[in-house]
């Protein structure tokens, strides 16, 4: 047997299955396509979920792939033993009503001895307790009969609830008698680690009825699946796959950078920290390319979590710094050839790793403070388990995932209060909730479900006026009739008033007849295909069955064509400008503004916003013909149309064209040319959720709007300067070097009046058990002031404890300094100061040494010297 690199064994296996008139499809991305019952692909077979369902045509009736997956169900076992990982792939071999048992088994047979050569007296297999044909399949092809077990259903019995299933025979590799155990009868399910299991043949031939009985396929299906890495393992002699080739160039610059042993005696916890830092990158940088950002919900808490926990392992082993992001550059060398986009977003992997490490980075010291006192005080309460409202505080403060939290209490033999934990975070949600609360439903407002109506057609493409009739009216009393002074809601057979969806705002407009009715759309909204109008009566009535005239707010449709147009050119520019990562989160079309939120893991700088704002402007300056493509759903993915992340669509469907810059699935209003939206100015960009960002923004009229208003500013600055428009700068920084200047001075007079008080302030010092306690108040002194005193007065005086106070705009500042001796005798600034300051009404904390804290009322600041004074007292 001849050792074969993992990403040879990869292309092997590829080819072999080409050979056999299989389609080599891609690996699918780790993100789920139509499946909600996953978070994140974890199987081979996983994306092929709907071919075998029947509800998806596959693109051949054979199949081959080698498909990323993730799994962290195990995941406090990776690094602990040889065989646990989070990422991995799947080798895969798929018929769809094609091929079944005999051909799946003979090329499996053909594939490990004359492709692979794996010595035949190694091979053991395992089928079903009845498939005698399965058994007989592998004495054909060569199997020796003693060399195949039967096992129960448990083992070789594939089924998910009701619908496709049936059995499967597993191959196990003998690794020897130096792994197996003391049974003489040992053979593949006994519970040593002798036999390997490393390829599964499903053989989907039944389907399991409501009633618990199995009835035949008419069309049986093959699924088979092999663990790459597991393979590797075998084909290269090695126990755990961290010692396969590719993996261990990973793990190898983890040591490089880290300058640990491994595997040498005393080494055991530092090696389950390179182990879990190795894992832990394969996952993070396939995951980053495939489009997942760190977030605190779903696939992105995944992602989060792993690059947190890979953060504390490197701590662990000494790494000091970002070092993530430099590393993950191995995994790309080793994969990017198979995996070629890799390679593509080499620098959006790198940055995103890199922020990422950087904020966990920042708080990784104080969250770790704190867990180390929780665990000091539940040692001296004789407590074991930490309350779920720290760990709470740890997850929304200080960035731990509860996970990670629960890791550290094990290693220190303590465990969590979980519910506590889940009960915090659901108070926390339910007031987010409650915030977003709206009780501005008016009670005659019934379902549209309860009305038995035909779907309004919709003209609005096309006109923006016309004759409808009513088909429906409900109003006060659920009458069919609406009179002068009546608000309600009224149904057409068809309108050209657009109803709210897909982010763009609503039309507005007017109803009339020749009988001097009046009545005003105050909004439009839409619900299994009706259109309710909206509407106040200002004059006349109006019944159900009478034909009337429709009028669109004209000026006003106008401007939202305009910023939906410019939403999408905005798409596209943000994607050229930042990455095809980019994708949408949401928006916001009506007249006055556009708003739209996009997937992007930093802010923008102002170069980027400029260069975005730039490239919508350069299109709309190129006056490009926006054309309506109405097409099936096939055709749009074809062209290239952009479509909204989890979104349904039917098949047919409209594709907004912007020249050959811009294609989009969307069922919105646009203009028929880009220069029509005359001029784009990006009023805001920011943060709205963790990896998503938001733009605000102007076009045509709002952008002169927002030119009057910034210029009625600046002749109003300029006149309370006494300067002009023209002179405004100059005159500004010249004020700002003044002010500069002055608050030198003032810095120097109150250092030098500070300075002096030092002095003064040890001489005065209450001796008080042994410690000399100094309690000052000082008005419009900021917290570095009393630092930087305190720090003078601890480098010319020793035994010394300082309670310093300032009063700034009514609001208290306190803080709490002890020399290094005092705290060495186990006086403690942290937690002085959380009773201190409750005497002023506030609350703090900080370290052994030094601590901070604010309060609410001065008129206490004496009452929390006289705090100090006891709590040095009883120490």
């Amino acid at each position: 047997m001849e050792k074969k690199g993992l990403n040879e064994l990869r292309r092997l296996f590829r080819e072999f299955y080409v050979s056999k008139e299989h389609y080599a499809a891609k690996s699918a991305s780790l993100i789920p396509k139509d499946d909600k019952s996953l978070l994140i692909i974890n199987s081979g077979m996983a994306p092929l979920k709907r071919y075998f369902a029947g509800l998806d045509t596959p693109p051949a009736k054979r199949m081959t792939t080698c498909q990323k997956c993730v799994r962290t169900g195990d995941i406090e076992n990776v690094g602990k033993t040889s065989r646990h990982g989070t990422f991995f792939e799947m080798l895969g071999s798929f018929s769809f009503g094609d091929y079944f048992k005999k051909e799946s088994i003979e090329w499996g047979w053909e594939f490990m001895t004359k492709v692979l050569e794996l010595p035949v007296e190694k091979l053991w297999a395992t089928v079903y307790l009845d498939d005698d044909q399965a058994e007989e399949l592998w004495q054909n092809v060569g199997m020796p009969k003693e060399r195949i077990v039967r096992l129960g259903k448990e083992d070789n019995f594939w089924e998910i609830g009701l619908g496709p299933c049936g059995p499967c025979s597993e191959i196990y590799f003998d690794r020897g008698e130096e792994y197996g155990c003391d049974n003489p009868d040992c053979k593949p399910g006994c519970d040593c680690d002798r036999y390997v299991e490393f390829w599964n043949h499903v053989f989907t031939q039944f389907s399991k009825e409501e009633d618990g009985s199995y009835s035949n396929l008419e069309h049986p299906n093959i699924d088979t699946g092999m663990g790459l890495e597991r393979l590797a393992c075998i084909i290269q002699g090695v126990t755990s796959i961290f010692d396969i080739d590719t993996i261990r160039y990973i793990l190898d610059g983890v040591l490089e950078l880290s300058g640990v042993e491994y595997e040498k005696e005393g080494t055991e916890a530092t090696d389950v920290s390179v182990r879990i830092i190795t894992d832990h990158l394969r996952s993070m940088v396939f995951m980053i390319a495939d489009g997942i950002t760190p977030s605190n919900e779903g696939r992105g808490y995944v992602l989060r979590r792993l690059i947190r926990r890979a953060v504390r392992h490197g701590k662990l082993i000494g790494i000091d710094g970002t070092f993530l992001s430099k590393l993950s550059e191995k995994v790309i060398q080793v994969s990017g050839e198979a995996y070629p986009e890799l390679v593509e977003k080499r620098e959006l992997i790198q940055r995103i790793i890199e922020i990422e490490e950087e904020k966990f980075a920042s708080t990784l010291d104080q969250g770790m403070n704190m867990i180390q006192d929780s665990i000091k005080d539940m040692k001296n309460a004789g407590d074991t388990v930490m309350n779920g409202e720290v760990a709470f505080k740890l997850y929304d403060t200080y960035g731990f995932p509860m996970e990670m939290t629960e890791e550290i209490l094990e290693e220190n033999g303590f465990t969590l209060d979980k519910n506590g934990f889940d009960e915090s975070m659901a108070r926390q949600k339910k007031m987010a909730q409650d915030a977003r609360k709206s009780d501005d439903d008016e009670g005659w407002k019934e379902a549209v479900t309860a009305l038995d109506l035909p779907e309004t057609i919709f003209t609005g493409y096309e006109m923006l006026s016309g004759k409808s009739k009513v088909l429906a009216v409900q109003g006060p009393g659920g009458k069919d009739r609406l009179s002068e002074g009546d608000k309600g809601i009224i149904y057409f057979d068809e309108t050209p008033f657009y109803a709210e969806s897909g982010g763009q705002i609503y039309d507005i407009g007017f109803i009339g007849n020749n009988d001097g009715l009046e009545v005003v759309v105050n909004k439009v909204t839409k619900s299994n295909g009706l259109f309710a109008h909206e509407v106040d009566v200002k004059k006349g009535n109006i019944s159900t069955g009478e034909e009337v005239q429709l009028f669109v707010d004209v000026k006003r449709r106008h401007l939202i064509m305009r910023n939906h147009t410019a939403t999408h050119l905005l798409q596209k520019a943000l994607r050229d400008v930042l990455g095809t990562h980019v994708e949408q989160a949401g928006s916001l079309v009506n007249d006055e503004t556009l708003r739209f939120d996009f997937t992007h893991f930093q802010g923008m700088t102002d170069e980027e916003l400029k260069a975005v704002e730039n490239l919508v402007n350069e299109k709309i300056y190129e006056f490009l013909p926006v054309t309506v493509i109405e097409t099936t759903m096939d055709e749009a993915v074809k062209m290239g149309a952009m479509a909204l992340f989890g979104e349904k669509y039917g098949n047919e469907v409209r594709v907004v064209k912007a020249g050959d810059f811009s294609t989009e699935l969307c069922g919105g209003t646009h203009v028929n040319n880009t220069g029509e939206i005359g001029s784009f100015k990006i009023l805001s960009e920011s943060g709205i959720a963790s990896g998503v960002r938001r733009i605000e923004a102007v076009t045509a009229s709002g952008v002169l709007n927002l030119f009057n208003e910034d210029e009625k500013i600046l002749f109003s600055v300029a006149k309370s300067m006494k300067s002009t428009k023209d002179q405004l700068v100059p005159k500004a920084e010249s004020l700002v070097e003044e002010v500069k200047s002055l608050n030198k001075e003032l810095s120097g007079y109150k250092k030098a009046e500070m300075g002096d008080a030092a002095e003064e302030m040890i001489a005065s010092a209450k001796e008080i058990n042994g410690v000399k306690l100094i309690t000052k108040e000082f008005k419009d002194a900021d917290v570095d002031d009393l630092r930087n005193l305190s720090d003078d007065i601890k480098n010319s005086a020793s035994n010394i404890a300082m309670v310093l106070a300032s009063v700034n705009e009514g609001k208290v500042v306190l803080l709490v300094s002890l020399s290094d001796d005092l705290v060495e005798k186990g006086h403690h600034a942290g937690k002085m100061i959380k009773e201190i300051a409750a005497a002023c009404g506030g609350g703090g904390g900080g370290k052994a040494n030094m601590a901070q804290a604010g309060g609410k009322d001065p008129s206490k600041i004496s009452d929390a010297f006289q705090v100090a004074e006891n709590l040095i007292a009883v120490v």
